[in-house]
């Protein structure tokens, strides 16, 4: 009677089951971290992209009722709805450079240190000014 007592009272895991669990969930985690941070870092780089092309579209929007193009980031705050969208790759509003040549101009998003090693789409926007 004594030996069926001790088996019901001994509950819980022993150590060794404990380290396979923990060895198992640690082998899913180095499987699962490395395609979540790409999967995080190719949304940031698709919305830098996004928002680029957002305000490309608001510099042509300018260059048309102006007669030119207006490379002054800030001064397209009340056209892009009240203010510039952050750039998710450098975490700032001012990450977006705007250059114009005359009759053209180009808008792209800043690289930064959030989103990897990657080439931020070029806008190149065109007027002619009739």
């Amino acid at each position: 009677m004594k030996i069926s007592q001790i088996k019901r009272n001994r509950k819980g895991f022993t150590l060794i089951e404990l380290l396979v669990v923990v060895l198992i969930l640690g082998i899913l985690t180095a499987i699962a971290l490395p395609s979540y941070l790409s999967s995080v870092q190719a949304g940031r780089q698709g919305a830098a992209n996004s928002n680029a092309r957002a305000i490309a579209t608001a510099v042509q929007a300018k260059a048309i009722s102006s007669g030119t193009y207006d490379t002054t980031l800030a001064d397209y705050n009340t056209d892009m709805g009240g203010a510039i969208p952050n750039n998710p790759c450098t975490a700032t509003t001012t990450g977006y450079t705007i250059t114009s040549t005359g009759t053209q101009c180009t808008v792209v998003a800043g690289t930064g240190t959030n989103c990897g090693t990657w080439t931020p789409t070029t806008f190149t926007l065109g007027y002619t000014g009739e």
